[in-house]
């Protein structure tokens, strides 16, 4: 049976990703980085969050017998797994500290787990409210 995410899961988990993404952000507005640098490292964190969310809702739309084209679940896990690749790159060859590196991977990790849970969760309530919707019909 499909059960309604506790509100403390939906909090949390909506607090990770704008916590996550706004410390992400403010760490690149302070970083002593070209603005060049900058749109890169900004820019794998919106095609990350698109990438992650895309595996999320292809994986759950083929547990619940939707089609899902074998192209695009492909091309969701690629492009998320080529943005942790760009990221890592980036960071690698970046002239940055340790902890700033540490601090732009855990960020950047968090902001993408916490866009996943936030779609789950938003898809548990939609299906919650189908059930429940059903129910009250019956």
């Amino acid at each position: 049976m499909d059960q309604k995410p506790s509100n403390a899961f939906i909090g949390a988990s909506w607090a990770a990703l704008i916590i996550g993404f706004i410390a992400y952000n403010i760490g690149l507005w302070n970083a002593k980085m070209v603005l060049n640098e900058k749109g890169y490292y900004f820019t794998i964190l919106l095609f990350g969050l698109f990438a992650a969310i895309s595996v999320q809702k292809s994986v759950r739309d083929r547990l619940e017998g939707i089609q899902v084209t074998n192209i695009y679940y492909g091309l969701s896990w690629a492009c998320t797994l080529i943005c942790v690749l760009l990221l890592t790159v980036g960071l690698w060859n970046a002239d940055l500290t340790l902890s700033e590196k540490g601090f732009y991977a855990m960020s950047f990790l968090l902001t993408l787990f916490a866009a996943i849970a936030v779609q789950k969760n938003t898809r548990d309530l939609i299906n919650f409210d189908k059930i429940e919707r059903k129910s009250n019909l019956v």
